[in-house]
């Protein structure tokens, strides 16, 4: 086992402390890197497969539904976030139409003075919208981009976060669900999420 060109590790960071973990992630990809070793694991931290992963794998009650880079999942499946605050109510139902001619996803009220939309490339749409809003004559009081998570793709695919496919009272056992994630450099490595 001392350069192994596989290795699959179930849930290596499950119960460690912060410190430990990120000295366990070192290490990892000191064995990529120094040994090329391709590692496949799950892990319940999904931060861990964004920020480490090459590949991700979603997989549902046993099936792949979605296998590709975290970034690309996270844009085309779920999507930044955007926020846009107005002075008040008639701002945001003017606002409304305009924002909507900027993309084909829905555009909705938050609330009386807000409005908001879930978009792939959000911090390309969000300067967009302010220079048109304010061409337009409204001025926006605040604005919010905040970038999807693994968690919000795993959301969109499956209609059900992580904890709730583990507790799902039907049939399915807790174990047929998963989210793994993979990555892949000059050999392929993986890193997965599982419930």
């Amino acid at each position: 086992m001392h350069a192994p060109p596989l290795l699959f590790l179930d849930e290596p960071s499950t119960g460690l402390d912060p410190q430990s973990r990120a000295n366990l992630w070192q290490h990892i990809l000191q064995l990529r890197e120094q040994h090329g070793t391709t590692v496949f694991l799950t892990t319940h931290y999904l931060e861990e497969a964004d920020r480490f992963a090459e590949r991700v794998m979603v997989m549902d009650r046993g099936r792949v539904i979605a296998d590709d880079t975290a970034p690309h999942l996270k844009a085309t499946l779920a999507g930044d976030v955007l926020t846009l605050g107005f002075a008040d109510a008639a701002d945001a139902e003017r606002a409304l139409p305009i924002v909507q001619a900027l993309t084909d996803r829905e555009v909705r009220r938050e609330d009386a003075t807000t409005i908001g939309t879930t978009v792939p490339e959000g911090e390309a749409l969000l300067p967009t919208a302010i220079r048109r809003l304010d061409a337009a004559g409204i001025a926006v009081r605040t604005a919010t981009g905040v970038p999807p998570t693994l968690d919000d793709v795993f959301l969109a695919l499956t209609g059900r976060t992580l904890r709730e496919a583990g507790e799902t009272a039907d049939a399915t056992p807790a174990s047929e669900h998963d989210a793994s994630v993979q990555t892949s450099e000059p050999t392929t490595e993986t890193a997965g999420a599982q419930r």
